[in-house]
């Protein structure tokens, strides 16, 4: 089955908002995937999409923890247990000459997996064409414009450009996966 995209211009914030919670309400599975456009972060875009919390918190935390811990141990290793060394009567183990390590290591282990996971885990990579750019209008949406976007069925494209018209959208396009 071919798919499509129905895109609906807005005029105002509230106006976007409300018709992302009601078109994704009324709609169902009749809609593969809501998305906002535009030139600005919206405050209660994520609530309006029914987005879910992110994971890359988490994801940065275990890194970043894992890093801390390894560089810690392997300070250890090669300090206290594998190559102990007196040196001027110091202990071979000594927390305090471990901290910058381990402090960079997390940072590191972090900052790595929030690169790597976003570029090929949650965004994959980069896509330079969307079939959303066909509509020429639709240039406005990184300037001043306000867009809602759809991805359904081919079959059901109409019928939610009909609801997009409902809900107060101020332009309606269509466009199929393929192109215009």
């Amino acid at each position: 089955m071919t798919r499509a995209f129905v895109l609906g211009e807005f005029e105002r914030e509230h106006a976007l908002l409300a018709a992302a919670r009601a078109l994704r309400a009324s709609a169902g599975a009749r809609v593969h995937q809501l998305d906002l456009h535009s030139p600005y972060p919206i405050h209660g875009s994520d609530e309006a999409l029914g987005l879910r919390r992110s994971t890359v918190p988490l994801v940065a935390l275990v890194a970043g923890v894992t890093g801390a811990v390894s560089g810690y141990l392997l300070q250890w290793y090669v300090n206290a247990f594998d190559w102990a060394l007196n040196v001027g009567n110091r202990p071979p183990h000594s927390p305090p000459a471990f901290i910058p390590v381990t402090f960079e290591l997390g940072v590191l282990f972090a900052s790595l997996s929030i690169f790597l996971g976003l570029l090929f885990g949650y965004f994959g990579f980069p896509r330079v064409h969307h079939p959303v750019f066909e509509v020429e209008s639709f240039r406005s949406a990184s300037i001043d414009a306000l867009w809602l976007s759809a991805e359904v069925d081919g079959a059901q494209a109409e019928a939610i450009a009909q609801e997009l018209r409902r809900l107060g959208a101020r332009q309606v396009s269509i466009v199929a996966e393929g192109g215009r």
